[in-house]
């Protein structure tokens, strides 16, 4: 059976460079958002977010007729989800987002139809998006119901793609597809086949949870470790990127580079799914966690020193003192502002900070709420000229690329070593 027409729920980092690329491919795309400006910008052949090629991608595909989104669900052959699944209070798995796109799909479901669900969930997910499409539709057979004789295939393919890369991995990466039983993860394949050069790793849809979870919190927990030496090398009065550069001559020995934090919606976020479920058993990635969740603060306590020695060198008042963040984003060269520490840590000095406060962001035209009635948005020469404590956050390309021998006098905090 073709797909002649995929639904993407959620149009957003993931969903619409998703559906972008089908429509590429000739395949009719609908999207679905919840966002009325999404939806308005999506269909004007304009994108809401910044990634490379994605705008073009989507200009071409909407002139083509090929893509459209609307605010709700429409019948399709396949319908791809990708809602966010965020945490509430206590780090405790958020999946409202999921049960409502599942509760959307429901009235326009039809025999022969894939559901694939791409969102980051905790084991088991997939199985309670089976059972909600279920409830909603008893006329239905469902895989937990009828297994290979299922009137609607349900799979699991979790994304793992980079952002500011995610139009080239979106394709060349290979994918693992979890089905509720093998005619499922056939069906799911055959969909990515249609636009990935990877390969399709075939499990089953618990297994496929647990391994989005597994990378995320692998790579979690060895920038905590990384973090951690940044810690202890500040106690010891050791440079820790030179340290870590002498380190990595091991020939098995690979340390990452510590930062502000750890942020974005997959990183910060995947490893407390696992906690959530195994909180005697996850003690490791509990503390990776921590430790990754404790360094703006440590941060914050290097910017309040460095303000003390500036008042007692130059006999300023705390208000006359001009400080300046350099970077939101929660990775470099991106405008993705999702549980950033540098965006934890710009709002929270703009809070206790009695003088002037410069945001440099390339990547975004004005700040978010938390910071627009305290902060001011500028280049990056108005902040080297006018800021007399400089926080360097995130390592843009904008920044890296700045002579270091100007800003040697400076007072500096740099929490990615580009400025040593």
């Amino acid at each position: 059976m073709n797909f002649n027409t995929l639904s993407v729920i959620g149009l957003g980092y993931i969903g619409l460079p998703t559906a972008a690329v089908y429509a590429a491919r000739g395949i009719s795309v609908v999207g679905v958002d919840i966002n009325p400006h999404t939806i308005e910008t999506i269909n004007r052949g304009a994108v809401h977010i910044v990634e490379p090629d994605l705008e073009n991608i989507v200009q071409h595909a909407v002139s083509a007729g090929k893509l459209r989104a609307v605010g709700q669900p429409v019948a399709a052959d396949a319908f791809m989800i990708a809602v966010p699944t965020p945490f509430r209070d206590g780090y405790q798995p958020d999946l409202s987002a999921v049960k409502a796109a599942a509760n959307a799909i429901a009235p326009v479901l039809k025999a022969g139809d894939l559901v694939v669900l791409e969102s980051t969930s905790p084991v088991g997910t997939t199985e309670q998006m089976a059972d909600w499409l279920a409830q909603a539709r008893p006329d239905l057979r469902f895989p937990q119901q009828a297994g290979e004789a299922a009137d609607v295939m349900i799979a699991y393919c979790p994304e793992r793609v980079l952002p500011g890369k995610v139009m080239v991995e979106l394709i060349k990466n290979d994918r693992v597809i979890g089905g509720m039983t093998p005619s499922c993860s056939r069906r799911a394949c055959e969909l990515y086949n249609l636009i990935i050069e990877g390969e399709c790793v075939v499990t089953n849809a618990r297994t496929a949870e647990m391994c989005k979870l597994t990378e995320n919190s692998f790579r979690d927990v060895n920038i905590a470790f990384a973090n951690e030496l940044s810690l202890i090398c500040a106690e010891q009065q050791i440079n820790v990127w030179e340290l870590i550069k002498l380190a990595n001559r091991h020939p098995r020995v690979n340390i990452l580079q510590p930062g502000p934090g750890v942020g974005g919606h997959c990183i910060a976020i995947d490893p407390w799914f696992i906690v959530a479920q195994n909180p005697q058993q996850a003690r490791l990635i509990r503390t990776a966690r921590e430790v990754n969740n404790s360094k703006p603060a440590w941060v914050i306590e290097q910017v309040k020193k460095m303000l003390a020695d500036c008042l007692t060198e130059t006999n300023q008042r705390p208000s006359e003192v001009t400080i300046a963040c350099f970077g939101l984003a929660f990775k470099p060269d991106i405008d993705d502002l999702r549980e950033s520490p540098a965006m934890t840590i710009a709002e929270q000095i703009a809070c206790w900070h009695q003088g002037a406060m410069m945001v440099v962001e390339p990547n975004i035209a004005t700040l978010p709420s938390g910071l627009k009635e305290r902060a001011e948005l500028v280049t990056v020469q108005q902040a080297i000229d006018n800021a007399d404590i400089l926080v360097m956050l995130v390592d843009h390309a904008e920044f890296c690329g700045l002579d270091v021998g100007t800003l040697a006098s400076r007072r500096l905090i740099d929490t990615k070593g580009i400025w040593r």
